[in-house]
């Protein structure tokens, strides 16, 4: 669990460093992203996004466990 906090912690620096290149990307704003703006009202869902973070997530885990 110890080892797990540890790459967690180093992982949101890295993260952190990075964010000014990452900022850049599309994520967020992909196709199948969905945005609902009405008077006084927004309504923001990031379908596509969700689904892509998950692949790569799911494939990181994967190749860690091996």
């Amino acid at each position: 669990m110890q080892r797990w906090i540890i790459v967690f912690g180093i992982l949101c620096v890295v993260i952190g460093l990075l964010w000014p290149w990452l900022s850049k990307l599309p994520l967020g704003r992909l196709p199948g992203d969905f945005v609902i703006r009405r008077d006084g009202f927004s309504f923001y869902f990031p379908l596509t996004t969700s689904i892509l973070i998950s692949l790569l997530l799911s494939l990181l885990f994967w190749l860690l466990r091996k």
